[in-house]
């Protein structure tokens, strides 16, 4: 939640009010590159979205060979560095009250630059009201849309593309919400709308049938369903900037990738009620005389039902346990009050009223879900906005009525689902929905807490203005083929969320991490002389973030050192270091090739079972170089002939912490695998030496291999480009390295990621069909970030080996391990 407020001279930012602190141009971001709006004005709040062409730093590697420079010289690294402008697209959504609506449009207005339309989607009651002051303002033509249509199309959109968007509302747990895995089918779902009364909605999934006229699926295309004659891209293939234009192309966008079957999302309305949301602020301001919602609600916090309401014990005394039922459930909303010679406080009416409709509305719904047999049902509206007291008499009353068969969902963005679907209706010709999309949590304000109890000065919201950024991924995201079962992978080992003491610890790992990264970030940019300024920037506001997390840990979903980690990636973004590791992988890569003969050498002269353990102790000590673990950071500072061998000195003596490896080297005694799936983590040692090698032994056992490496950079993770140049520099050398890259047994690919971790549930594509048409049957996941705090138990549907050098120490010791413990675990699926 953002607080904004004057700043500069101008009409536009005096207008705001003096008392709030942030300027309006770090609220509505970008503007001056705004494209496209749209606007969902409700009762007391607005919601505007936008779409903008974001420029932004990356990182580019080129072969020299490419340029025609010789890279034979020992002292020539093995590529070029270039920092190149890209554009990117994003959307912006911004919330607000409908008090600041006139200044919000003025300050729009004077800072419109390069606007493509001439019309502006409009949703919500406000959009009749506020018309004309919107088209004097912004000089753009009103198109009204309609309510239901726009939020069924924000809700599926924030279902498919926001993980953790969905939770359930949990009175005793702390924190209270309760993130969902997202889906991979979110159809069918009832959607309760809970505005002034009550609106039911069955949403459901059907086919729209495609360019060629063909009726599609979702569920052909994950298939792997592709046009005749479609081809993997070769290793050789190299990603190309990308193209202007409306929406830009993604990075690497070829006519190899099949054009994406398209799905029509299909809804009816099932049922309602005229007791909603205005019931209650209707009744509660004549009998409490309070005007405000918000108010409302907040005396409903600290009231009493029990007071008012007339219990089952109070009907049928001691007698109730015969029926089999509670004596503290409501026999009677308000029965006491007819009896009763006394006044009731507006405290405990507020909270007997709440009850009574929110009590109604749940079983409305859990009778509309069993009949459409639905377990799913997601809450949203004016009456929800995140109140703890809406949500937890409503979710007491779903699982009351249903006896938990029925689940009571909210979902984080449920303010913004009209004005996103007012947006994507607005959008239709450019498909956005063709795409994936992330939330950009540097730009985001994420979930706060809306406790009476806790923050009672939050429920007010003067004055304040929530965001949330969605940027358009280079590559559109599929499940891995091989997940056992996609509906329940999660993949994050530790919910910080809940372990308090692991949050604490990693909170405080990150905050003291953060004077190292700085220095990192303006080291990799030496001739820039605003890198200092810039990193600074970077500095506060990630600790911001830091201290946002701290006391709302659910504010961007499940905390996890994953979101952790991404967070801080985003934020280096914010402030173009897009690779701050640049110059250290460019210097490791070039040191590690020279030393790939020799390695390569020392494994052939090895007998077959010495070999393959070998191999193993290879990828290991490549794995210590991590530079996001400060225990190796400190080591390559302070040591710079620290190299490979030095590394396997490090590593624990067997047997290691997790041990399968004679369980793996007996399945090495039997036929080979089809085609195995790796996962590679870090650049330099790593790749080169540690990863190569294994990469070899299983082409030279017959089996295929997709090496897969991410689509953008993080910490000192190889990236796929990176990957390229390395690869064709190996083959130079490696005979069986060259002949696999020439027939397409060896074939590298991107994950889709800029992320130290994995999300098996959000990877590319491309590389998801590639495994389901090679028969992936192996799957190999390497380094702490992509093996331990991520898919350490994750089930796959193949054989799996996940390994890691543990380089935490506090980590280590809560495995009950030691710094530089190994993890070598190696599993097959049951029968």
């Amino acid at each position: 939640m953002a607080e904004c407020g004057a700043s500069g001279s101008g009409s536009s930012g005096d207008s705001l009010d003096k008392s709030i602190t942030l300027p309006p141009d770090e609220i509505f971001r970008n503007l001056e590159n705004a494209k496209r709006f749209a606007i969902d004005i409700g009762g007391s709040l607005t919601k505007l979205a936008y779409y903008s062409t974001v420029q932004h730093k990356v990182a580019r590697v080129r072969s020299f060979e490419s340029s025609g420079r010789d890279t034979e010289q020992d002292h020539e690294p093995p590529y070029e560095i270039s920092v190149q402008e890209e554009v990117t697209a994003r959307l912006h959504f911004v919330k607000f009250e409908n008090t600041y609506i006139e200044a919000c449009l003025d300050f729009i207005k004077d800072h419109l630059v390069n606007t493509e339309t001439k019309v502006i989607q409009a949703t919500g009651g406000g959009a009749y009201k506020f018309k004309d002051l919107i088209e004097e303002k912004l000089r753009l033509k009103v198109d009204k849309e309609d309510v239901m249509t726009c939020l069924i199309k924000g809700c599926n959109f924030v279902l498919r593309n926001i993980p953790h968007e969905a939770f359930a509302y949990q009175k005793d747990s702390d924190p209270e919400f309760r993130f969902q895995t997202n889906h991979p089918d979110i159809f069918p779902y009832l959607l309760v709308n809970i505005g002034s009364g009550v609106s039911i909605v069955k949403v459901r999934w059907a086919p729209r049938t495609t360019r060629d006229g063909r009726a599609g699926s979702t569920r052909a295309a994950s298939a792997g369903a592709r046009p005749a004659g479609w081809r993997p891209p070769t290793p050789r293939v190299w990603g190309v900037p990308r193209t202007g234009g409306r929406w830009p192309a993604p990075l690497g966008s070829s006519p190899a990738l099949p054009p994406q079957v398209e799905t029509e999302d299909r809804f009816e309305w099932v049922g309602g009620s005229s007791i909603g949301g205005g019931t209650f602020w209707g009744l509660g301001a004549l009998l409490t005389k309070t005007k405000k919602f918000d108010e409302l609600l907040h005396l409903a916090s600290k009231g009493q039902h029990t007071s008012v309401d007339m219990l089952v014990r109070d009907v049928y005394g001691g007698a109730h346990q015969t029926l089999g039922l509670s004596g503290d459930l409501i026999a009677s909303s308000f029965g006491k009050s007819a009896a009763a010679d006394k006044e009731f406080s507006k405290e405990d009416m507020a909270k007997s009223l709440l009850h009574m409709i929110s009590n109604d509305i749940g079983q409305l719904a859990c009778l509309y879900a069993k009949l459409h047999c639905l377990d799913r049902v997601y809450f949203g509206g004016f009456f929800i906005r995140g109140h703890p007291v809406t949500m937890r008499t409503i979710t007491y009353s779903i699982n009351f009525f249903s006896k938990g068969e029925v689940q009571a969902l909210f979902l984080r963005h449920e303010g913004y689902l009209g004005a996103i679907g007012a947006f994507l209706k607005g959008a239709e010709q450019d498909n956005p929905n063709q795409y994936s999309w992330g939330e950009n949590y540097a730009g985001s304000s994420g979930l706060m807490s809306s406790s009476p109890e806790l923050c009672p000065t939050q429920r007010v919201r003067s004055g304040t203005f929530d965001l949330l950024e969605m940027d358009r991924l280079e590559r559109p995201l599929a499940n891995l083929p091989l997940l056992l079962d996609p509906s329940s992978y999660v993949p994050d080992t530790v919910d910080l969320t809940d372990d308090a003491l692991a949050r604490k610890y990693w909170l405080t790992c990150f905050e003291e991490a953060l004077d190292g990264v700085v220095k990192r970030a303006v080291a990799s940019q030496p001739g820039s002389v605003d890198a200092a300024e810039r990193a600074e920037k970077f500095r506060q506001k990630y600790w911001r973030k830091l201290q946002t997390l701290r006391h709302q840990p659910f504010a961007y979903g499940t905390l996890t050192v994953r979101s952790l980690l991404d967070t801080r990636e985003h934020c280096l973004n914010e402030f173009n270091f897009p690779d701050p590791y640049s110059k250290v992988k460019q210097k490791e890569n070039g040191v590690a090739l020279k030393c790939f003969p020799r390695v390569i050498r020392c494994l052939d002269a090895l007998g077959w079972e010495e070999r393959q353990l070998a191999l193993v102790k290879g990828l290991l000590a490549g794995n210590v170089f991590d530079w996001g673990a400060k225990a190796v950071s400190d080591v390559l500072e302070s040591d710079p002939q620290f190299g490979f061998e030095e590394a396997k000195s490090k590593l624990q003596e067997r047997p290691w912490l997790v041990d399968s490896y004679g369980k793996w080297l007996q399945r090495l005694k039997g036929p080979p695998h089809k085609c195995a799936l790796i996962f590679a983590d870090n650049s330099g040692i790593d790749v080169i030496l540690g990863v190569f090698p294994f990469v070899r032994e299983l082409l030279s056992r017959g089996t295929e291999v997709i090496l897969a490496c991410n689509s953008g950079p993080a910490l000192n993770d190889v990236t796929y480009c990176e990957s390229l140049i390395v690869a064709e520099r190996i083959a130079a050398m490696d005979p069986v390295v060259h002949s696999a890259l020439k027939e397409e047994r060896l074939l590298l690919m991107q994950t889709g990621s800029s992320s130290p971790c994995l999300d098996l549930s959000r990877l590319d594509k491309g590389l998801a069909v590639l495994v389901r048409e090679r028969g992936a049957d192996l799957v190999v996941i390497e380094g702490m970030g992509r093996a331990v705090h991520t898919n350490y138990y994750a089930a796959l549907r193949c054989e799996s080996l996940k390994l890691a050098v543990i380089k935490n120490s506090w980590l280590a010791e809560r495995l009950g391990g030691r710094l530089f413990s190994v993890i070598f675990k190696y599993e097959v699926p049951a029968e």
